[in-house]
């Protein structure tokens, strides 16, 4: 081997040169100017200049988690859709400072109505994580119902703890902008609530996003972020909205127009830093962009943001190691069927663009590793005993955690624990070794864990584990003499109700004679339907629910699809 030559050893300090008072006077100088940068500052040049070149970027999609039907999000089915955005928690009401989803569900009421709690928690179990998003274009957001700092911060917080969260995304548009009283409240209380969290040992991410135009933030925005900034908020980036823009775009493609906007608002960002004294770098102040488009069609007509458009601002993320991408929203990355015969109308259910077999989130996911933030630790919530995915779950091999099946407990259980021996109405919910299931269908005897090939082939959805301290909720049944028992010889019109071997049926059509047993082999073919456990709990006046009876028009009109 070569020897390396040798390198001279520098002078040292003081070799040649004396300290003068000048020199010593510039020093301190500069150590103050260093001081008066503030301490946001200084935490963006010496600390976050160099998370920003490990961390990588990550993708998450958006859940709007009170539409209907649920978006099963605790069960990905391909890694891009491991981590969601549950969107979105504003205020109950304008005079009101209780959080609550969309405006329809308090917190309580979401995790008994829509199990949101066990949904997160399984959604852990599997491996992914989730982010919430407070605000949105509807609803009254927090900040403005909340008419004080405590107040306000007191909410985020409740929101926080409750799904013990690493990252929270703040939605600010529409009237919301302009609203510049509240949006000093919202970044003092964030802020207070980032000191909190922080000195916990519990650290915040909060991202803010916000609408945007190829040209770059409306003044509007840019306050919001100066605000952020100016209260002392440790912003994790900021998000804009590449959709809607109601502009000629002249010729660019939805792709094209928001990388312009990603550029513009770069600028933007470091201009906004500049008035905390704070000079981050380019890869800086990529780490803290990031995009969330409208996938395919846009609430704008002629504004289509296809699976290209995906994969040319995937490119441009992996380039600029932009901090994070998103999509609005993981309801609608799908193609629409023949049922929806305006392309050009948005629907909440699907993209409005032939999609083949691809997914939106699995093209702007591409080469994007990174998660939202350091995940929570799972709960001991006693998960099913396999490593082999339960029935329901679409979670790879060796996702979830191994473990002994549980005794069940009904003192502690949200739900029966399930029986061979009891019937079991769609929508009908139990517990079998420490995990809550919801029947699919009418079933009789089919254990919820048992193994099958295809998720199709179980009656039972996984909706997650029991978590601790629940005790049994209240479960409608069918008091006697509420129906009349079915009878062979007896006619039946449409919409009358009876009672077969403990299960409630209403009558599609005229009928005689056809028992409902045959519902359950051909439900088209059969003039009978069973109740769900949903209509039941409104016949009796049982537990909360959201789901209309369907009349029987409706019935077929969905057996027939």
């Amino acid at each position: 081997m070569t020897a390396l030559p040798s390198i001279p050893t520098p002078p040292g300090p003081r070799d040649g040169k004396r300290l003068s008072p000048w020199r010593v006077l510039v020093g301190i100088l500069a150590v103050l100017a260093v001081a008066a940068g503030g301490v946001l500052g200084y935490r963006l040049l010496v600390v976050d200049q160099a998370r920003a070149s490990t961390v990588a970027p990550w993708f998450t999609g958006y859940v709007d988690t009170t539409l209907t039907p649920q978006y099963g999000f605790e069960a990905p089915e391909v890694e891009a859709d491991d981590h969601v955005v549950l969107s979105f928690v504003v205020a109950a009401s304008a005079d009101q400072c209780a959080p609550s989803w969309g405006g329809a569900y308090s917190l309580d009421a979401a995790a008994s109505d829509l199990d949101l709690d066990r949904r997160i928690a399984r959604l852990r179990q599997v491996g992914g994580d989730a982010v919430v998003s407070f605000g949105g274009a509807a609803g009254v957001e927090l900040a403005t119902a909340c008419t004080d700092v405590e107040q306000l911060t007191a909410a985020y917080r409740s929101v926080v703890e409750r799904y013990d969260l690493s990252t929270i995304d703040l939605d600010v548009e529409a009237d919301d902008l302009a609203d510049t009283v509240a949006g000093e409240r919202r970044a003092q209380a964030l802020a207070e609530l980032q000191d909190e969290r922080r000195s916990d040992g519990h650290p915040l991410a909060v991202w803010l996003t916000l609408p945007v135009m190829p040209t770059g933030l409306a003044d509007e925005g840019t306050h919001v972020v100066d605000q952020m900034l100016a209260a002392g908020v440790d912003l994790a980036g900021v998000d804009v909205m590449t959709m809607d823009y109601g502009v000629d775009l002249g010729g660019r493609s939805m792709g094209a127009a928001a990388i312009d906007a990603l550029n513009a608002v770069h600028d933007q960002l470091r201009a906004a830093y500049a008035t905390i004294d704070a000079t981050p770098t380019d890869a800086t102040l990529w780490a803290r962009l990031g995009a969330t488009p409208m996938i395919g069609q846009n609430d704008v007509a002629g504004e289509v943001f296809t699976l290209d458009d995906a994969a040319e601002l995937n490119r441009f993320a992996q380039e600029k190691q932009l901090g994070r991408l998103s999509a609005w929203s993981l309801n609608r990355d799908r193609s629409c069927g023949p049922n929806h015969p305006d392309l050009g109308t948005v629907s909440n259910l699907c993209s409005g663009v032939d999609q083949g077999q691809q997914t939106f989130a699995a093209t702007l996911a591409e080469g994007l590793t990174g998660t939202p933030g350091a995940l929570p630790e799972v709960p001991d919530v006693s998960p099913t005993a396999s490593a082999t995915p339960s029935p329901g779950s679409s979670a790879a091999p060796g996702r979830g955690h191994e473990a002994e099946a549980p005794a069940d407990d009904p003192a502690t259980s949200p739900y029966p624990i399930w029986s061979d021996t009891t019937t079991y109405l769609a929508g009908s919910k139990v517990v079998w070794h420490g995990t809550v299931y919801q029947a699919k269908w009418w079933t009789l005897g089919d254990a919820p864990d048992a193994p099958v090939d295809e998720a199709t082939a179980t009656p039972w959805l996984l909706l997650g584990p029991v978590l601790p301290g629940e005790t049994p909720h209240p479960t409608p049944t069918v008091p006697p003499g509420t129906f009349p028992e079915w009878s062979g010889t007896d006619v039946y019109q449409e919409g009358d109700h009876v009672l077969f071997r403990g299960v409630p049926y209403v009558a599609k059509w005229w009928t005689q004679g056809d028992s409902p047993a045959a519902a359950q082999k051909d439900s088209a073919a059969s003039p009978w339907y069973p109740l769900d456990a949903a209509q039941v709990a409104q016949i009796v006046g049982g537990v909360g629910t959201r789901t209309a009876t369907p009349t029987p028009a409706e019935r077929r009109t969905s057996d027939a699809g």
